[in-house]
């Protein structure tokens, strides 16, 4: 995960068992799996269990069909290894272990090069339902089924080889928020209805639920130039959800060329996180009540 998406990092020296070294160049180390807890393997266990018992009916297929297919254990935390030889079979990725937030363009080094960097760490029991920053749980579970499929697998690489033009361009908070909304929070429109996809809904037990079926939020249909130029929030609950139509128009969204976007989106004002404006596709204007 890169430091872009605006995760709090915490003083991780007070963090038990992360003096661990890394490689200095890609921030990468091997998964010291022989230093997870029996508590540790518990927490993932009862994480998973969650998870995987309220997502049916509100994920997409193509994420539950991820997870069976890399065969991701219910039981202990994951041996990355043994995970990589299904993903790169299926789409040619891996998965990297990486001591937590690393630079933003060592984060988009890995996606263009199809890896995705997955902190090592598990969160304490006491922080099962909020925690400040990714951890191996949401970098995992969240993330990594849906690089099972080819065509969000493409989209995901072809985001991190854009990456570093937006930040020699100066417009990587823009870019920022087309992951926010699309990689993290992101919603889609299938034949049984509104599904998850984003990885930060996927792995939140409350806002598995709270995405679909509450009335505050927005819920709008994608519009690239429109995401790239909204506020999100990272201390609640998101207050707009934008809603694709298939990972394919994601792909599509990522081939043009995005300077001379990006160039007018720096005249343009800034949205709100909850605002609506006169352009939008409204699956459902929220009542923020």
């Amino acid at each position: 995960m890169g430091a872009f998406t605006d995760f709090v990092v915490p003083d991780i020296t007070t963090r038990k068992n992360l003096n661990l070294s890394h490689d200095e160049a890609d921030f990468t180390l091997v998964q010291p799996w022989q230093r997870y807890s029996a508590q540790d393997h518990a927490t993932w266990a009862l994480l998973y269990q969650r998870q995987s018992h309220l997502l049916p009916g509100r994920v997409c297929d193509e994420f539950l069909q991820g997870l069976a297919q890399l065969g991701v254990s219910a039981e202990q935390v994951p041996d990355f290894d043994d995970l990589n030889q299904r993903l790169r079979m299926a789409t040619g990725w891996q998965i990297v272990a990486v001591p937590g937030l690393i630079p933003d363009e060592v984060f988009f080094q890995h996606l263009a090069q199809r890896c995705f960097p997955v902190t090592w760490w598990l969160r304490e029991p006491q922080q099962l339902d909020y925690l400040q920053e990714p951890d191996v749980f949401h970098d995992l579970f969240g993330h990594v089924p849906l690089l099972m499929n080819p065509v969000f697998a493409d989209y995901l690489q072809a985001y991190g080889r854009g990456g570093m033009k937006a930040k020699s361009l100066g417009a990587l908070p823009m870019l920022a928020r087309l992951y926010w909304y699309t990689v993290e929070f992101g919603l889609i429109q299938t034949a049984q209805g509104l599904r998850i996809y984003g990885a930060g809904i996927v792995s939140s037990r409350t806002e598995s639920v709270y995405c679909l079926q509450n009335s505050r939020p927005n819920r709008l249909g994608f519009n690239l130039a429109r995401i790239m130029r909204t506020h999100y929030r990272i201390d609640t609950f998101q207050q707009s959800y934008f809603v694709i139509d298939s990972f394919q128009q994601l792909f599509d969204a990522t081939a043009p060329d995005f300077a001379p976007l990006y160039a007018q989106l720096a005249q343009d004002t800034l949205l709100a996180a909850d605002e609506i404006i006169a352009t939008d596709c409204v699956w459902q204007q929220g009542d923020g009540g």
